[in-house]
């Protein structure tokens, strides 16, 4: 059974539902707030939506000096799977684990709506149970959601298939080349502003965000 640190800083307000949504596909997930200094035993490491600290400033600029985050990154060189959510994207940006950044949206506003996305690339622990151009509704809850880079950059990504998920009916935020998550060069660590764990039950509407934590699960040989 996979073993998952959900990393809580003080403003997250999604770290209930990516546990939740973690268990539902039986793994065995925790949290772990972000003044500790070690994720334990952990497989694999998600950082949930909502708010770090210090977001007044930029998005995940204080959250990445939290003691926790020296483990997230060694975690990750080391070829661990890291998921980052939303603000958990911004962090993970932040912190130098994935390239570019996200800044505040387009039209300044704060976007809270279900949208489409579409699956660009399988191959990563997140998206490896989907099918390259599945297309699925997933909400959005984010202010500073516009993903920023050089071209070089962009470049980089849209060559080495490391762009994972794309705005595909519109573009809301007014990102580059409408990414909606990208993964690192390894691609060991993913990043998405979307919220898989708010379309992972039928309760909520939509169950094929769920896809994204039984990716990892089959993964870690566990299903």
């Amino acid at each position: 059974m996979p073993r998952v640190a959900v990393i809580r800083f003080p403003g997250s307000n999604c770290d209930a539902d990516t546990l939740r949504s973690c268990a539902a596909v039986g793994a065995d997930a925790e949290y772990v707030w972000h003044r500790e200094e070690s994720i334990g035993n952990a497989d694999v490491v998600m950082i949930p939506g909502g708010f770090a600290f210090g977001d007044h400033l930029r998005a995940g600029a204080i959250a990445r000096f939290s003691p926790i985050m020296r483990a997230v990154i060694e975690h990750g060189r080391a070829g661990g799977p890291i998921l980052g959510i939303c603000n958990g994207f911004q962090v993970l940006c932040e912190a130098g684990l994935l390239p570019g950044a996200l800044v505040r949206n387009q039209n300044l506003a704060f976007i809270s709506r279900p949208l489409y996305v579409r699956v660009e690339s399988t191959d990563n622990p997140f998206t490896n149970q989907y099918t390259r151009g599945d297309e699925f509704l997933v909400p959005v809850a984010h202010g500073e959601g516009r993903f920023v880079s050089s071209q070089e950059v962009m470049d980089r990504l849209e060559g080495e298939d490391r762009i994972v998920l794309r705005y595909s009916r519109e573009n809301p935020n007014g990102s580059l080349n409408a990414v909606a998550g990208i993964a690192n060069e390894e691609r060991n660590i993913v990043g998405m502003m979307p919220h898989p764990e708010r379309a992972a039950d039928p309760l909520l509407g939509e169950t094929r965000g769920r896809i994204v934590f039984e990716s990892f699960m089959k993964t870690a040989g566990a299903v």
